[in-house]
């Protein structure tokens, strides 16, 4: 195979690198990284993943696979305060940062830029603040719970997430009010469904897009519907992930609201803390380390414990089981079998009413599709081809 990227010329058949036309000697380990990096651009390869391809699985020492990455990027006039080729995404891997081209013509492209974050103002004047992210055909992602967009983008399990669903688009997201950098001073008791759906309408118009497709997850997924079923001329399509459509609460389960709640004010946000701990393993409990200590730490960014507990009952009280049939656009919905935090039979019921809705249940005990799950490549390769079919916006 061969792959040309910025100056490069790499042919693994021939095991020959050249360089704005000349042959570049490269030791083994350095050819292994840059043709591992260039096969899989321009999506982000995890350090372990590194270790396995080019080491074999031999047990290196840190400092040598940094040695293999410089003299990666010196041989392709890259050094690591440009990144221009090699990109160093910190404690997580490396990611090819220049369009690839196979020698079939198949284009891998270039990977997204930095986001631009802005302000607008929802219907009843509350700031909220949004960001777009990648170029292309626009895609909303609904905001939740747990967001702050300068901290989701280093998330290990919400920056590759980011990163994929920009691929190729212009990926609008948003804060929700009272966290991350919308404004956060505020009576979260009294808000409800329908205000989430105008913050959502807000940044729409914010961003000038009058039709496109969303991307919801938990408790966007009710918001994202209101705003569906309002305008069913907006919407293109949407895929709902994990989501509900009756709140704890509005099921007559307020109990369960109620410990969520007060697992919240005794320590959310809060190092070590084996409430918040017990929230992130509930919502993803098969993840790694990383993952779970990243939720736990996006807890501190995201809210306070009283606004975090205010939404909680916020979500309790949703009901939107009246508005389904009026949703009448394509709609993709997956749900975890064991998700612990939404029960699949929220999205069964959504799959019963929504008129163009398809259903999939996925092999998984996570709340959310997180980069360490086994389904997450599946996932992924769902709503892309979802996204694809469609229609022109």
């Amino acid at each position: 195979m061969i792959y040309r990227f910025g100056p490069a010329e790499l042919d693994t058949d021939r095991y020959r690198l050249r360089v704005a036309g000349k042959e570049a000697h490269v030791e083994p380990q350095v050819f292994a990284l840059i043709a591992l990096l260039a096969s899989r651009a321009p999506d982000l390869v995890r350090y372990d993943e590194i270790r396995a391809d080019v080491w074999q699985g031999r047990i290196v020492s840190d400092a040598t696979v940094a040695a293999r990455i410089s003299a990666a990027r010196a041989a392709l006039g890259d050094d690591g305060k440009r990144q221009g080729v090699i990109r160093t995404v910190p404690r997580r891997g490396l990611q090819m940062v220049v369009e690839v081209v196979t020698d079939g013509g198949a284009i891998r492209p270039v990977p997204p830029a930095g986001q631009t974050i802005r302000y607008t103002t929802s219907r009843d004047g509350t700031a909220i603040a949004w960001a777009e992210l990648g170029e292309g055909p626009p895609l909303m992602r609904g905001g939740h719970w747990l967001s702050h967009l300068e901290h989701d983008l280093s998330s290990p399990i919400f920056g590759p997430l980011l990163q994929r669903l920009a691929r190729g688009r212009r990926l609008i997201r948003y804060d929700p009010r009272g966290t991350g950098l919308s404004e956060r001073d505020l009576d979260l008791s009294r808000v409800t469904v329908e205000d989430l759906a105008d913050d959502m309408e807000a940044v729409a118009d914010a961003a000038g897009i009058d039709r496109f497709p969303v991307y919801a997850i938990s408790q966007s997924v009710p918001a994202a519907l209101v705003f569906a079923a309002r305008h069913p001329d907006r919407v293109a399509r949407m895929i709902l992930n994990n989501g509900l459509v009756r709140g704890s609460t509005a099921r007559g389960e307020g109990e369960t609201t109620e410990t969520m709640v007060a697992m919240i004010r005794a320590g959310w946000g809060v190092a070590g803390s084996p409430f918040m701990k017990a929230v992130a393993t509930l919502f993803a409990p098969r993840s790694t380390v990383e993952e779970l200590d990243s939720l736990v730490g996006l807890q501190a960014v995201s809210a306070t414990p009283d606004a975090a507990a205010e939404l909680r009952r916020v979500i309790g009280d949703i009901d939107v089981t009246g508005i389904l049939g009026d949703v009448t656009c394509p709609v993709l919905i997956l749900h975890c079998a064991g998700d612990a935090i939404q029960s699949p039979e929220q999205s069964k019921l959504m799959a019963r009413r929504i008129p163009n809705a398809t259903f999939h249940l996925c092999d998984s005990p996570n709340h959310m599709v997180v980069p360490s799950d086994p389904i997450w490549a599946d996932c992924l390769d769902a709503f892309d081809r979802f996204l694809e079919d469609a229609a022109p916006v």
